[in-house]
């Protein structure tokens, strides 16, 4: 079990009710983990409409879950 920080941006935070949260997974990697919380909130955007980010740095769907990491989910963001 992995523990980590969660946040959420735009219409994912809209859709969990919150900005970031604490998260216990048995997840191999980042896209297995957003598997799970997409499934958990009922998330409509596929994790290929989205990037990631782990500590700061933008990261790879297959990398591995570290414990501790904080992992940013980001949507596609339009403005005017």
């Amino acid at each position: 079990m992995t523990t980590v920080n969660v946040l959420y941006f735009a219409s994912l935070r809209d859709a969990s009710g919150v900005a970031s949260e604490r998260v216990e997974s048995e997840a191999a990697d980042l896209q297995a983990l957003y598997a799970e919380l997409q499934s958990r909130h009922g998330f409509a955007l596929p994790a290929n409409r989205l990037r990631v980010a782990a500590d700061g740095e933008f990261a790879q769907w297959r990398d591995a879950l570290r414990e501790g990491s904080e992992i940013a989910f980001i949507p596609p963001v339009s403005g005017g």
